[in-house]
C-alpha cells in the first residue's frame, strides 16, 4: 500500500479531526495517511471541535501500551468510546443506556469479568474444536454450492463467526439472522446502510431497546431453565454476592452477541481481502500451512477491527512531553499503532509469516480482549478449511467498508473463485 502523508492537503489540526466521523474510516488509505501524519508530527494531537467534547488522539504504538498499562491512571469512564456533545450529556444525565465490560474498571471490572472468564480458559475453548471444523465446513460447502462468485463478508464472514457465538450463549439459530441486523446498527449507526434512523443517537436507543427487549426474554428463560450455556451463566449470574445488576446482565449479553462475532467477521473478510490482494502471501501460506497461526495474527494486525477506545485520565501524566492533564480524555487509535514503523518493519507490508507481531488489536493489560483465543481459533478452522481449495481467486466487485469510529470492517467483499 502506498501511502500518502499529507492527505489532501490537511493541517496538523484536521488530521486529527478525521477521528470524529465514520467516513473516514471507510478510506483506508486516507486514514493510514492522517494518521502516519500525525505519528511522525503530532503524535499527541489535542482535537478540538464544536460538537465534541475535546480529546488527545494517542497514535504511537508505545503510548497506547503505556496507557493499557496504567488502568488506574486512565479509567474507561466516564466515555469508553467516543460521542458527540449530545451523547457525552445524555449519559451524563441518565447513566449508560447498557453497561458492559467496556465501560467498568476495577474493582468493579474484575469481578464482573470473572463472571465468565472459565468460558474462555484454553481447556473449555478446546471443547469447540469440533463444531468449529463443523461451522469451517458449512462456510466451504456455501461457496461450493454458491459456483464461484459470493460476497465474502456477507455470506461467509459475518455468518461463520455468528454462529459460533450464538451457539455459546445457546440461542436459537432462528434469532441469527435478528442478532446479525441488530449488531449491524449497533456498530454501523452512521452507515447508510446499517443505520436505523438518520439521527444516529435516535437509532441507537433503538436498537439498545430491541436487545432489552430479546434479553430480558432469554433472562427469564433461563432463570426458570437453567441449561449449561453462556446466557445461563450471564442470567444467573453472582457478583460481589449479589445478582448481576439489569444494565451489566444486559451489557454482558450484548458484548457478547455483538462483539463477539463482528470483530472476528471483519478480521476474517479483511484477511481474505488481504490474501487476494498480496497473491503472493496467499500462495506462501497454501504451501505452508504451519504459517497459519502467524497468519491470523497478521490478518488481525491488518484490520484491527476496533478502532479506539477513550480513556479518561486521574492525574495530570506525561505522555511524549505533553502533559495529559486530570480529567482530559485520550483516544486510543489501535489501527494506527498497528502500523507504527517504530514496532513493525514494513508494517503496510502484508506478511503471513511475521515474527514477532506485538500488535495491539486485542488491547493489553486488564482489558486485554476476553475472546481473543476464541478469534484466533475460528479463524484458523475457516481459513485451513478453505485454502487448500481455493485455486484461484480475486475481486468481483468493489469492497466497501463500515462507515463507523468505533467497530468496523468490510460490509462487502464480492469475489470469484475457483475451488480445486
Amino acid at each position: 500500500m502506498t501511502i500518502d502523508i499529507d492527505p489532501a492537503g490537511l493541517t496538523i489540526a484536521e488530521c486529527g479531526q478525521a477521528f470524529l466521523t465514520g467516513a473516514s474510516f471507510t478510506d483506508e488509505a486516507f486514514f493510514h495517511g492522517v494518521t502516519t501524519r500525525l505519528r511522525h508530527e503530532s503524535p499527541v494531537q489535542w482535537v478540538e471541535h464544536a460538537d465534541f467534547n475535546p480529546f488527545y488522539v494517542l497514535t504511537k504504538h508505545a503510548d497506547i501500551l503505556d496507557v493499557e498499562l496504567h488502568p488506574a491512571e486512565f479509567l474507561n469512564a466516564p466515555r469508553a468510546i467516543l460521542g458527540d456533545k449530545a451523547a457525552d450529556d445524555m449519559r451524563a444525565m441518565q447513566g449508560h443506556l447498557v453497561k458492559s465490560l467496556v465501560q467498568m474498571d476495577d474493582p468493579e471490572h474484575r469481578s464482573h469479568r470473572n463472571l465468565t472468564a472459565d468460558w474462555f480458559l484454553p481447556k473449555n475453548l478446546a471443547k469447540l474444536d469440533v463444531r468449529l471444523q463443523e461451522l469451517a465446513q458449512r462456510s466451504l460447502d456455501q461457496m461450493i454450492a454458491k459456483g464461484g462468485e459470493i460476497d465474502f463478508a456477507a455470506e461467509v464472514a459475518m455468518q461463520y463467526p455468528l454462529y459460533v457465538i450464538l451457539s455459546i450463549l445457546g440461542l436459537p439459530e432462528s434469532d441469527y439472522p435478528r442478532m446479525l441486523r441488530l449488531t449491524q446498527e449497533l456498530f454501523g449507526a452512521e452507515d447508510d446502510d446499517f443505520k436505523r434512523d438518520d439521527d444516529a443517537m435516535a437509532g441507537l436507543i433503538q436498537t439498545v431497546a430491541d436487545f432489552v427487549a430479546y434479553f430480558d426474554g432469554i433472562t427469564a428463560d433461563r432463570q426458570a431453565t437453567p441449561t449449561d450455556d453462556l446466557a445461563s451463566v450471564i442470567a444467573n449470574g453472582i457478583v460481589d454476592g449479589q445478582p448481576i445488576g439489569h444494565k451489566e446482565q444486559l451489557g454482558y449479553y450484548i458484548i457478547a452477541a455483538t462483539a463477539g462475532h463482528d470483530t472476528t467477521s471483519n478480521s476474517m473478510s479483511g484477511g481474505m481481502l488481504a490474501l487476494l490482494e498480496n497473491p503472493d502471501q496467499l500462495a506462501r501460506l497454501q504451501a505452508d500451512p504451519s504459517l497459519m497461526g502467524t497468519a491470523v495474527d497478521e490478518m488481525i494486525r491488518w484490520t484491527s477491527p476496533v478502532k479506539h477506545f477513550m480513556r479518561t485520565a486521574t492525574v495530570d501524566y506525561d505522555i511524549r512531553g505533553t502533559t495529559v492533564k486530570a480529567g482530559q480524555d485520550v483516544l486510543l487509535s489501535y489501527w494506527s499503532a498497528n502500523r507504527d514503523e517504530d514496532v513493525f518493519a514494513d508494517p503496510f507490508t502484508f506478511d503471513v509469516g511475521r515474527t514477532p507481531n506485538k500488535h495491539l488489536a486485542f488491547g493489553f493489560g486488564v482489558h486485554y480482549c476476553l475472546g481473543a483465543m476464541l478469534a484466533r481459533m475460528e479463524m484458523k478452522a475457516m481459513f485451513s478449511a478453505i485454502l487448500p481449495r481455493l485455486a484461484h481467486v480475486e475481486l468481483a466487485g468493489q469492497p466497501e467498508l463500515v462507515k463507523s469510529t468505533f467497530v468496523s470492517g468490510l460490509k462487502r467483499l464480492p469475489i470469484s473463485y475457483r475451488l480445486d
